[in-house]
């Protein structure tokens, strides 16, 4: 793949199994986010493939895209809309749901309750990131890939991504994560790719 003529990553081969996390780590400009919108079909490669359950994610757009959550860097909620709009728009799209509620979801991931129906622009970048990653309880979806998840949370925040991320792998999801935080499950394995060096 390539930005600017410059070649960000080439020859990439890798496999992410049930119980596993991606962990993606690079310098800035290194092409972390350009390979996670390639995983998600959002970025074609200009070589290779994308495989879900050993069939190209082209053919096969409407299975991948049921299991497949993604979170990306950017919180990606809309700033008029409250918590609870945005979760609620978010599981009217989807296919495959848990039982949870927006309510619940929300306060699992620990935000106040008294900010559920606030307009999301006026909560703080750490709350936004607990509304984006509140998505991840609304699905089923069996892949996470996930955009520096960890980004704006003070530590509580951090290890309630930990614990999600552990509970995921140990009913036998799968995880891709952009991020140079530790981390580390009892059951679960953490792969690294480090893209720095191209």
């Amino acid at each position: 793949m390539e930005r600017n003529d410059e070649p960000l990553f080439s020859n990439l081969e890798l496999s992410v199994l049930p119980g596993q996390v991606l962990q993606i780590e690079g310098r800035n400009g290194s092409g972390k986010t350009t390979l996670l919108r390639i995983l998600c079909g959002l970025t074609l490669p200009t070589s290779g493939e994308v495989r879900w359950n050993k069939r190209n994610i082209r053919e096969t757009h409407a299975d991948f895209v049921t299991d497949l959550c993604y979170v990306g860097h950017v919180p990606g909620v809309k700033g008029d809309l409250s918590p609870l709009e945005n979760l609620e728009f978010f599981q009217a799209g989807r296919l495959r749901r848990t039982g949870m509620s927006a309510e619940q979801a929300l306060e699992r991931l620990g935000l106040p309750a008294e900010c559920e129906e606030v307009p999301c622009r006026r909560l703080s970048a750490g709350q936004q990131r607990r509304v984006a990653l509140a998505r991840l309880l609304l699905t089923e979806a069996r892949l996470w890939i996930l955009d520096e998840p960890f980004t704006a949370l003070d530590p509580q925040g951090r290890d309630m991504v930990e614990r999600l991320l552990a509970e995921h792998l140990a009913a036998d999801g799968l995880a891709v994560v952009t991020t140079h935080h530790v981390m580390a499950f009892e059951r679960g394995e953490v792969i690294k790719l480090d893209l720095s060096d191209g």
